[in-house]
């Protein structure tokens, strides 16, 4: 199973993590040096939920923002349709 959501498809973004040393300017030292920068991923929070796929139930990873907007088909409950 990939890391993407089933719901908005929201998948992992790359960036950097930077490695810095020294004391900021403004707390009395000479500034931050940066001594090195790897790429690493940022994966969404992920949690296996059960919906409505299909007119079946099924297990399906979720990403947590999808949760808390209450948009999904759970079983047991009417999905609602806004019209704005």
């Amino acid at each position: 199973m990939s890391r993407r959501c089933g719901f908005c498809r929201k998948k992992a973004l790359s960036g950097s993590s930077i490695a810095r040393r020294g004391l900021p300017k403004s707390k009395g030292g000479v500034g931050l040096k940066t001594t090195g920068i790897t790429k690493r991923k940022f994966f969404p929070n992920l949690q296996p939920k059960r919906l409505i796929v299909n007119g079946k139930i099924k297990k399906v990873l979720v990403c947590a923002k999808c949760i808390k907007s209450g948009k999904l088909p759970l079983p047991g409950s009417k999905p609602t349709i806004s019209n704005n």
